[in-house]
């Protein structure tokens, strides 16, 4: 019984790869960085922002060299503003806020060592909706602090794939 099993399985698989190359399905590449560039720092108005660090995480991962903050030569990835906003959607009868949407915008810029705009300056905003009913908080703001964390690394993603999205295009770059 054992020596058939591994027939359909080995089938299966065969048939799940012919699936997903016939439909365009392909993993997405790893993030391009010129080696030119040279090493890249984040910069934003708070030192301990979660974003800059969750940046120059993924930037080092990258294979981009991380550089110093009294570096002067180096490419410089700018956060010009962060912005976090709780907006009601709903109310109960009572006038009671009980469904938000959890509002995150970033603006950004990069230049590269010689100053000039690699990636112009942009905004990216992403929204979730949430719910905080009056009568039950407890785990609200665990959940709005959950949501938090995520939005920032989707912030973070976002981010990154708009700067590979140049270098893999130049015609988006700022000065050309």
């Amino acid at each position: 019984m054992s020596r058939f099993r591994p027939v359909p399985f080995r089938l299966a698989a065969v048939v799940l790869v012919l699936a997903l190359s016939a439909c365009g399905f392909h993993l997405r590449n790893a993030l391009t960085v010129p080696p030119d560039l040279g090493p890249v720092k984040v910069q934003a108005r708070d030192p301990y922002s979660g974003l800059a660090q969750a940046l120059n995480r993924a930037l080092v991962g990258a294979g981009v060299e991380r550089a110093e903050a009294s570096r002067r030569d180096v490419a410089t990835l700018q956060i010009h503003s962060e912005r976090w906003a709780s907006t009601p959607i709903s109310i109960d009868a009572r006038g009671r806020a009980q469904e938000y949407t959890l509002r995150y915008a970033v603006v950004f810029s990069m230049r590269d060592a010689d100053g000039n705009d690699v990636v112009p300056q942009q905004a990216v905003e992403l929204a979730r909706d949430y719910l905080s009913i009056p009568t039950q908080a407890i785990g609200t703001d665990s959940e709005r602090d959950l949501l938090a964390r995520e939005m920032e690394r989707e912030m973070t993603a976002s981010i990154i794939r708009r700067i590979d999205a140049v270098f893999r295009n130049p015609q988006l770059r700022a000065n050309e």
